[in-house]
């Protein structure tokens, strides 16, 4: 996907709202991406930071750096949006391809 169409969806969505993302080469992320310093950097070169779902609990009582991980948007082939009514149970509510 491009930086831009990344970009678009993830200003339409709530702040830490819990992302699904398919991915061409491995399976299925579901994560919140993080907004940090460098993040107009990394979006103009199609990076993102991601907490992965298991990790959200404790980024967000935390905010330890080290629970994120730096993706490639050019392998993300659709971003969904979740509405999470307990943590782990996530419902697809709108999909972007």
């Amino acid at each position: 996907m491009t930086p831009e169409s990344i970009h678009s969806f993830l200003q339409k969505e709530k702040p830490n709202a819990v992302i699904k993302i398919d991915l061409k080469r491995r399976t299925v992320l579901r994560g919140m991406f993080v907004k940090t310093s460098d993040y107009d950097d990394l979006r103009v070169k199609n990076f993102w930071r991601i907490v992965p779902e298991a990790n959200i609990e404790q980024w967000l009582k935390k905010q330890d750096n080290n629970l994120l991980r730096i993706y490639n948007g050019s392998e993300f082939t659709k971003l969904s949006s979740t509405a999470i009514v307990a943590p782990g149970t996530p419902k697809v509510s709108k999909q972007l391809q």
